[in-house]
């Protein structure tokens, strides 16, 4: 603390009001006379109210200083306090972490449990920064002071009893470096499951859809599930290929997110345990750059109830996954990956960021992080890009997004 007739060392300047042009630049012009330096400058405006903090080095007369800032302030028609500091800014601590918190809706009750839980684990919020207040609410917060595998555990745990969720990645350059987005297809992608699409056509769709279940939760071995589901539609007419095509829904979202990361130099690849003759189209509808799933065999026109060559299974995804990004020439720390089942476990753990999608329990246990409110786009708040930017990345482009509720 500095005794009363010392000359501080820093002058933090807090200014609050209502917002309007001119502000900032009228306050920069005053302190630009008294020759100081600005260390640090923070403003937000949260419905129309402007908050404007500026960490000053203080002059040796830095009351008449204190004065001009008052009487400026009064001119602007807002509030300011001016606080003696002591130095600059201290280095944030170890333990960095950007905490993305979704909710639809995001209620205070359940916020203040998550900064709860980041105060009981020694974390500390640097700064909150909103990415998108509709169709969800996603927040991101800056935290320091705490490890973020220790921290990830901890806010998973909260973020289940409040029924949002919590994604935790580390501060690193990877965040803004990733450029290689390695999905699933089948109920990540798109919504439900090809493979009962295709059961549709036989009459068998609700003993693959049982079968399928089973797997995806992990109770079966994927690739004897896959076989087994197979079998069962031996005899279908190639022509339900274009039906299922037809009828498929793509994850809300998905489109946008796509096409955003793609103008960001982002690639795609989605890897299968579906079939070719559905994702190959998909990938070229889409504008994916690698694709691999698995084969039918068709014979005469009608599925035979087998498939061609090794079964694209768990490690098989993963390796996908390897081959993907050695091809686009990035480690597997740069690759994002995306799934809801048992077999995308491997894909998921051999990518920097895993991300759950929606997914089995056992799936959003082992995720790095897991999405569960039904918008792929979200996924791009975890990367730092907020819907203000995607919208008006749109609508330079002529594609115009209807305007949410008020």
């Amino acid at each position: 603390m500095n005794a009363p007739d010392q000359t501080p060392k820093t002058l933090l300047i807090t200014l609050t009001g209502k917002d309007r042009p001119g502000v900032t630049s009228g306050m920069l012009e005053t302190l630009a006379r008294a020759g100081v330096e600005v260390l640090d400058l923070e403003q937000i405006v949260l419905r129309r109210r402007l908050i404007l903090g500026l960490l000053v080095t203080a002059p040796r007369d830095w009351r008449k200083l204190r004065d001009q800032v008052e009487a400026r302030a009064e001119e602007l028609g807002m509030s300011v306090e001016v606080d003696r500091g002591t130095g600059d800014n201290k280095r944030r601590r170890d333990g960095r972490s950007h905490v993305t918190v979704l909710g639809a809706p995001l209620k205070a009750g359940a916020l203040g449990a998550i900064t709860g839980r980041i105060a009981d684990s020694g974390g500390n919020i640097d700064r909150i920064e909103r990415m998108a207040r509709y169709p969800v609410t996603a927040l991101e917060l800056h935290v320091s002071g705490v490890e973020t595998d220790v921290l990830r555990s901890r806010l998973a745990r909260e973020a289940a009893r409040q029924g949002i969720d919590v994604a935790v990645q580390p501060e690193s350059l990877l965040r803004r470096g990733m450029r290689l987005i390695v999905m699933d297809v089948d109920s990540t992608l798109v919504q439900g499951e090809v493979i009962e699409m295709l059961a549709s056509h036989a009459g068998c769709e609700a003993e693959v859809a049982r079968i399928t279940e089973e797997a995806m939760r992990g109770e079966l071995d994927f690739e004897a599930s896959l076989r087994q589901r197979v079998a069962l539609l031996e005899g279908i007419d190639a022509d339900a290929f274009d039906s299922v095509y037809e009828s498929i829904l793509l994850a809300p979202g998905a489109r946008t997110m796509v096409r955003t990361l793609k103008r960001l130099g982002y690639r795609f690849a989605m890897v299968s345990g579906g079939f070719t003759q559905i994702t190959d189209r998909l990938a070229a509808d889409l504008g994916f750059d690698f694709a691999r799933a698995n084969e039918l065999e068709v014979v005469d026109g009608r599925l035979t109830g087998r498939i061609v060559g090794p079964v694209i299974d768990r490690a098989g995804k993963a390796e996908a996954l390897r081959d993907f990004a050695a091809q686009v020439g990035i480690s597997e720390a740069s690759v994002i990956a995306i799934g809801d089942g048992a077999n995308d476990l491997d894909m998921l753990n051999a990518a920097g960021l895993g991300i759950a999608y929606n997914a089995k329990p056992v799936v959003q246990e082992a995720a790095d992080t897991a999405v569960n409110v039904p918008y792929l786009d979200t996924i791009m708040y975890l990367l730092g890009i907020s819907r203000e930017e995607v919208e008006a990345a749109d609508e330079a482009a002529g594609i115009i997004t209807p305007a949410p509720p008020v």
